[in-house]
């Protein structure tokens, strides 16, 4: 009851806090503003850390002229006042913990659709100019809030999470947006507007980066936030202070690419001043803030509660960070039903069918189950060639570190490689190679023994591959897509896989080459496969060619092998 664990930015540590001294609450506007300077006055008595948050119908209380659905039973505020913090590690999520939630929208199509077209009206009136339009998922939820934390943490992999237990609710927030950091005078934002989805692999994921970056749309978004921030900042900085030190700048998290900017001020302002001038961030509201507040009362058709409020904490030293309580989950214990808030910004040349996609990625945490993995690499070890194709594999292990943010460092791993071959025997041996997210390194290696088969049978995966899996397009310990394929089939030595669209793609075991017509032809990476790197180097010496192959193929091909940098090449028999 009442613990709280947060994520700092700065330190990258996880903070844990229990056992609070105090627990200071408003549940009405009238306590908002007494009860936070009672937390900013403890802070500074009695040197105690708050951890916290402010919900989005608390902002009348720091503006009347700010209007909100009334409050619910959800508190406006809620400050827990602790002695001490304890960093901690979180736990690993050692299995697949997917409570298929049956998530339900507050609105349907039609009544989205509708309140889109008056926004639209209301922007032709020259009445707003952007409106950050939400709705709410409910569900009913009776697993264990922690574990789903745990989840949404390892799928979002946000800088702002932050996990509080209260009496009757449990708030699991996997923030990417960081509403200010405070450091002793200098206060940072970073409005975050402007959404992309993530390609599958590096090639893809930076081109749809770079349009996110160029796009007149989102920049022009982006840049009326900045402006609103300029000026909220204004009203508490230090003369000529506010400045814009980074615009447009693209982040990556698992399911989506996001823009953001920074603006920075000096200030001398109390917590509760700095709530006065930036409560609500202007990135989920709209602009003008005023106005737009009461558009999206009269469309939004109930309270958000702390979604689009913030979750923070603050130290004895005048260090605070606090984010904007997006992608984030409620949990009510006394009814069994949980809540995620979801919306975008509407512009006048907003496309519906788009914004509506943007708030289906954006829920996409929700039902994604990112298990800790390492990226793999396998390498054949020869006495005469040493390692084969390394190139090639440090080419791969550079592109799938870079996609899901791993730390890299192949001056590392080639040392201990080198190490590794000089103990080895005079016979080739397969190289295991691992690499943790934190850049951990680990190896093992086993002698090849020669195959007395010919050939070996091949199955066919009885349903298809999703070729929206990125975990098909880099080599991970993430393998459960080959795992089952192999699972169903124990009576043969490898299954081919074939996607939605019913074109061929690869075995569980490698790449898959068919001879046809004198050519011998795989299938491009587009259609949902690993590129191995034997396949690369062969397509490099132009030694086979990239072709859609369609399942029916079989029938026709000559030849069909199985191709990877261990085994090479693989005959493969017609005994599907």
């Amino acid at each position: 009851m009442n613990q709280a664990i947060v994520y700092n930015a700065q330190t990258k540590e996880w903070l844990k806090f229990e056992h609070p001294h105090q627990v200071i609450q408003a549940n009405c506007l009238e306590d908002v503003i007494s009860q936070l300077e009672l937390v900013n006055q403890i802070i500074e008595t009695q040197k105690f850390y708050a951890v916290g948050f402010i919900s989005y119908e608390a902002s009348p209380a720091f503006d009347s002229a700010l209007v909100t659905h009334n409050p619910s039973s959800f508190p406006l505020l809620w400050f827990g006042l602790y002695e001490q913090v304890e960093v901690i590690e979180l736990p690993t999520i050692a299995a697949n913990l997917d409570y298929h939630l049956d998530w339900k929208p507050s609105v349907n199509r039609q009544e989205y659709e509708q309140a889109i077209a008056q926004i639209k009206h209301y922007i032709a009136q020259g009445e707003t100019y952007q409106v950050n339009y939400t709705m709410r998922l409910n569900a009913s939820f009776s697993g264990e809030a922690w574990e789903l934390f745990l989840r949404l943490v390892q799928a979002q992999q946000a800088d702002y999470a932050a996990y509080i237990e209260l009496e009757r609710y449990t708030i699991c927030s996997a923030a990417p947006e960081l509403f200010f950091h405070l450091h002793r005078h200098q206060l940072t934002t970073k409005p975050m507007k402007g959404t992309a989805k993530r390609g599958y692999t590096l090639e893809q994921d930076c081109m749809l980066a770079k349009q996110l970056e160029n796009c007149p749309k989102n920049r022009a978004e982006n840049l009326m936030i900045v402006d609103m921030l300029r000026n909220d900042l204004g009203r508490i900085a230090n003369w000529n202070s506010v400045q814009v030190p980074s615009l447009f700048d693209v982040e990556s998290y698992p399911t989506l690419w996001q823009m953001t900017s920074t603006v920075t001020a000096t200030i001398n302002a109390s917590l509760t001043e700095i709530m006065k001038a930036l409560f609500p961030c202007a990135s989920i509201t709209g602009a003008p803030k005023r106005r737009t507040m009461e558009i999206i009362r009269s469309l939004e058709t109930t309270p958000r509660n702390l979604y689009t409020g913030t979750i923070g904490f603050i130290t004895p030293q005048r260090q605070a960070q606090f984010n904007v309580a997006i992608r984030t989950v409620i949990i009510d214990r006394q009814t069994n039903q949980a809540e995620y808030g979801v919306g975008s910004g509407i512009v006048w040349d907003s496309v519906t069918g788009d914004e509506y996609r943007e708030c289906q990625l954006k829920a996409k945490v929700l039902t994604t189950n990112r298990l800790n993995f390492s990226l793999l690499e396998t390498l054949l070890w020869t006495p005469e060639e040493g390692y084969f194709l390394l190139d090639y594999h440090w080419q791969r292990l550079k592109d799938s570190a870079l996609y899901f943010g791993f730390l890299l460092n192949l001056e590392q791993i080639n040392t201990k490689l080198k190490v590794l071959a000089n103990s080895l025997s005079c016979q080739p041996h397969k190289v295991r190679l691992l690499v943790s997210q934190k850049g951990e390194i680990s190896y093992s290696a086993m002698a090849i023994s020669p195959t007395t088969k010919k050939s070996l049978k091949l199955g066919i995966a009885a349903t298809p591959i999703s070729t929206k899996n990125p975990f098909l397009y880099h080599k991970t310990t993430n393998r459960q897509t080959y795992d089952c394929a192999l699972a169903a089939a124990p009576d043969c030595d490898d299954v081919l896989l074939w996607n939605e669209r019913g074109e061929i793609t690869e075995t569980c075991l490698g790449n898959i080459v068919v001879q046809l017509n004198d050519k011998l032809l795989t299938p491009p990476v587009e259609c949902g496969l690993l590129a191995g790197t034997f396949r690369n180097y062969l397509l490099d010496q132009g030694k086979i060619e990239e072709e859609i192959l369609p399942l029916d193929i079989l029938q026709e091909c000559e030849s069909i092998y199985r191709i990877n940098s261990v085994r090479k090449w693989c005959n493969l028999n017609h005994n599907y």
